[in-house]
């Protein structure tokens, strides 16, 4: 089974740079949330290299969600200097890893990434996985061809979740958490939902009725649960839409362009001029990917036939 990992950029280096300390490089650039991820894609890489794989990053542009609801996302504060020129920066290094960049100004990386899962998880003996920090993209996730491996904490250690992971954290299928959101909404995105209805009760109701539509359509049925939520319905169905991923988003490419190299011939330039000495020297000594180890096993067994690099 071949492997696409889609990246939720914006995502994983806001994560890398608010958990690690300042770091800066020999210029005076603060690179740690650059160091944080040079980490995690060498272990990547390490342990379980994917066959193809692209970074998604989200643009500053203003998105649907941001125009049918101006109060999304704004209770965020606004990023650091620090945080945006790694964010900058973070196209360089995807660059050095060989892995393609993409964003398309009004759509935020998830849905880029939703666009791309749903055109490349009807692709056979491909599975798709998502690195990200956050918890959007797994309405995205069908049985085990397309998985979430999200950040459990820092950026140490992750959490796969495939179609049976979801349902047994939210007691729904994946399909269904849209409309789960639509009751509970999302603080993170400032998307309020329906009040007083907490997590337990929207489960109860998606699972007993299925999605927002169905419950409303079939709410008169229940007089004490219509006057608890009936006068909510716009709302409900208004943290459904924000909170449902495009999947249709205008991107364009194909799965032979997703490549990815073997080695880290490419890397090396880029880490030493940012002065991550502690990185170069573990390459060097031979912490490469399994496929770099094999390929160096065999021609160990055969005549030099040049440089691995």
């Amino acid at each position: 089974m071949r492997t696409l990992l889609l990246i939720d950029a914006n995502a994983i280096i806001h994560r890398a740079f608010h958990a690690l300390p300042p770091l800066t490089a020999k210029d005076g650039r603060p690179i740690q949330a650059i160091y944080g991820m040079t980490n995690v894609f060498l272990r990547l890489w390490r342990e379980d290299r994917p066959d193809y794989a692209a970074a998604l990053f989200d643009r500053p542009e203003p998105t649907f969600r941001e125009k049918e609801y101006k109060e999304y996302k704004a209770q965020r504060p606004q990023a650091p200097d620090e945080l945006i020129s790694q964010i900058i920066e973070a196209h360089k290094f995807f660059a050095a890893f060989g892995i393609k960049t993409f964003e398309v100004p009004g759509y935020e990386a998830d849905d880029l990434i939703a666009t791309l899962a749903e055109k490349f998880g009807k692709e056979k003996d491909l599975c798709v996985v998502i690195l990200t920090g956050d918890m959007d993209t797994l309405q995205l996730v069908k049985g085990e061809k397309i998985v979430v491996r999200a950040f459990k904490t820092g950026i140490s250690d992750t959490v796969l979740y495939d179609e049976k992971a979801v349902e047994e954290r939210y007691g729904l299928p994946p399909r269904l958490l849209v409309d789960y959101k639509g009751f509970v909404g999302d603080a993170s995105d400032n998307i309020k939902g329906v009040p007083g209805v907490g997590p337990k009760t929207a489960a109860d109701l998606v699972r007993r009725y299925g999605t927002v539509e169905k419950i409303y359509a079939r709410i008169k049925e229940d007089p004490k649960l219509e006057k608890r939520i009936g006068p909510h319905k716009d709302a409900a169905l208004l943290s459904k839409r924000l909170n449902t991923l495009d999947r249709n988003a205008p991107i364009d490419t194909e799965i032979g362009n997703l490549g990815i190299r073997d080695n880290f011939s490419s890397i090396l330039p880029y880490i030493e001029d940012l002065g991550f000495q502690k990185i170069i020297q573990r390459i060097k000594e031979g912490d490469v990917s399994p496929a770099e180890r094999q390929k160096k096993q065999k021609k160990s067994e055969k005549p030099p036939q040049g440089n691995m690099f």
